[in-house]
């Protein structure tokens, strides 16, 4: 499987097992926690998959930074916390970090 497909379902399960993280309320509720180490243990799975075929910088780099993102973003729709304009700035320079470590940088290079 394309390892860039690999990473983006390292990201999606790492999305899964944070928004459960929130919901578990600091793991008294059996259901989401249980989704904490499911989406966790399939992340890290996915990412030990992916690193086989793409650099260690590439992948951490861009599975944290993705996740930021992602987790910004379900804050934001999901449970109603708010960004403001230097938080939507600086999201827009985490994007650019990936863009430029997976797309313009030879990092990814294999």
């Amino acid at each position: 499987m394309h390892p860039y497909v690999l990473l983006a379902g390292a990201i999606l399960s790492e999305l899964f097992g944070t928004t459960a993280l929130k919901l578990s309320e600091g793991f008294s509720q059996p259901v989401p926690s249980i989704g904490v180490v499911l989406g966790y243990g399939a992340a890290f799975y996915l990412l030990s998959l992916t690193l086989e075929e793409l650099p260690m910088g590439v992948v951490y780099g861009t599975w944290a930074a993705l996740g930021i993102v992602g987790v910004a973003g379900i804050g934001t729709i999901v449970f109603g916390e708010s960004v403001d304009l230097a938080g939507l700035l600086g999201i827009g320079l985490i994007i650019g970090g990936v863009y430029c470590v997976n797309v313009v940088s030879q990092m990814s290079a294999h």
